[in-house]
């Protein structure tokens, strides 16, 4: 009976020790994971920790490809008629010119073992001396190979071989949300790390350079970074450090970064030419709102309008019109102006593309080809002052005809015709669209405005509820603007 008794208490004792084994083994192995995230971090600490390592990793294969840059120039400086001033230097005469030394820092970064080093123009922009510092603490002398001020990119060359380059990377499979580290040189803090996520891309009329197709990343970047690797969880350059946007000059989660994949291709020029050659295909476009794109019948605001066509240009000869919307080039959606400008000024001079279109509510493919882009001119234009003036008010402007010499003033030729913007009234709707004094209307919804008259004429037939589309010149440059009558 006794045992019996022992027999059944160390099987129940027995059973017990299993149960309690097989619930902490199994259960944490197999259950756990079908637990809501918010039960354990336990996982998630697994997968930063891994995480945490990888990232160790590229800093150190990636650091030794990063440079510290730091420029010098010498600039000429007026003396101040100042007592104080006078004390210390009393053999400095008034309005004695002297030379005054001008220090900045930047970054760069090695692209090339033989000692190619990629960076911003505005870093190493009129400097007279330059100096590159390698993470082991060297220095060299620097050498400036090619600048392209459009782009914000320089090449920077020392004498040095056998040197750590970063790989490049394909900017353009980048995704919003993907994990980057920026590493530069912020306010002189050599080889500084720090991690963002990529919170934007093609980023453009943010006003730093003409051609622009922004990285945006919340990675902080300080002055300092300039010129700096955007790398990948893979260790690979996916952009050029740049800019930041700030109201205070320090850091507040807003940086852009030039792409590596248009880097890459102003590095090869340079290098190979010394200059950047780009595509050109003789058009003035402009970006669609919603107002332009109901009046000219397109379903959404995608695309690059056509405002203005250069003589001779490749596009005349293709059979582009001015109010045609270029909505595809060699198989790319265009989104807005500036993919348009940035394909075509990465296209190999001489080659032949398919330009779709929009005319008339239709759609259309052309062939267009490639030519190199020529100087350019400048818009800028005098200010005019007339005191007689004729009164014609349409969205709240005021308009006199345009003669030969207002035209001369205007920087415009004497060919041209239209009527001249005189006054613009405050909070108007084309106060509101963005009209200036000095702009000349030249079309009223496609109507041709060769003087005061065709503008009275067009605008008579006007109702207050329309919208319409003005064709202006604006010192040369012509594109379109919607806005309501009034």
């Amino acid at each position: 009976m006794k045992k019996g008794i022992f027999f059944f208490l160390f099987v129940l004792i027995l059973g017990f020790v299993l149960g309690v084994f097989s619930y902490y083994y199994f259960y944490d192995d197999y259950f756990r994971p079908l637990i809501p995230s918010n039960s354990s971090p336990a996982s998630v600490r697994l997968d930063i920790n891994k995480t945490d390592s990888s990232f160790a990793r590229i800093v150190n294969n990636v650091s030794p490809a990063v440079v510290n840059i730091s420029t010098s120039r010498r600039v000429s400086q007026n003396t101040i008629n100042d007592s104080l001033f006078d004390f210390f230097t009393p053999f400095k005469r008034d309005g004695l010119k002297h030379r005054k030394k001008e220090q900045s820092l930047g970054s760069g970064v090695i692209v090339s073992k033989n000692g190619y080093i990629i960076t911003n123009y505005h870093v190493v922009e009129n400097a007279d001396e330059i100096r590159v510092t390698l993470y082991n603490k060297t220095s060299y002398k620097g050498k400036i190979v090619g600048l392209d001020p459009k782009t914000d990119v320089a090449v920077v060359k020392i004498s040095a071989e056998d040197l750590p380059a970063i790989p490049w990377g394909d900017s353009d499979s980048l995704r919003v949300g993907d994990f980057i580290l920026a590493i530069g040189n912020p306010f002189g803090l050599s080889h500084t790390v720090t991690m963002g996520i990529i919170s934007a891309v093609g980023r453009a009329n943010v006003g730093i350079a003409d051609y622009e197709d922004f990285i945006q990343t919340d990675a902080a970047i300080n002055p300092g970074n300039s010129g700096g690797p955007l790398v990948n969880i893979r260790g690979e350059l996916v952009g050029i450090n740049t800019a930041i946007f700030s109201r205070n000059g320090g850091y507040q989660g807003i940086g852009f970064a030039v792409p590596s994949n248009m880097a890459r291709n102003v590095f090869g020029q340079l290098v190979k030419n010394g200059k950047v050659i780009r595509g050109w295909i003789g058009v003035s476009i402009q970006d669609i709102n919603s107002e332009l794109a109901n009046n000219f019948g397109l379903k959404n605001t995608k695309g690059a309008l056509v405002s203005d066509i250069i003589k001779d240009s490749p596009a005349e000869k293709a059979g582009i019109r001015r109010g045609d919307v270029i909505i595809s080039f060699n198989g790319t959606v265009i989104d807005n102006v500036s993919v348009l400008r940035n394909i075509v000024a990465q296209s190999r001079i001489g080659s032949e593309f398919a330009i779709g279109i929009v005319r008339n509510k239709k759609a259309q493919n052309l062939r267009i080809r490639i030519a190199e882009l020529p100087h350019e001119y400048s818009e800028s234009g005098p200010v005019i002052e007339r005191e007689e003036i004729k009164k014609e008010v349409l969205g709240g402007i005021t308009v006199i005809e345009l003669s030969r010499d207002i035209a001369r003033q205007l920087g415009l030729g004497m060919s041209e015709k239209g009527v001249v913007i005189v006054n613009v009234e405050s909070a108007s709707s084309a106060d509101d669209a963005g009209l200036r004094k000095g702009d000349v209307i030249q079309e009223i919804d496609r109507k041709r405005i060769s003087s005061l008259d065709d503008f009275n004429a067009v605008a008579s037939s006007i109702e207050d509820t329309d919208n319409i589309v003005l064709f202006i010149n604006r010192n040369g440059r012509k594109f379109y603007v919607a806005l309501k009558a009034s």
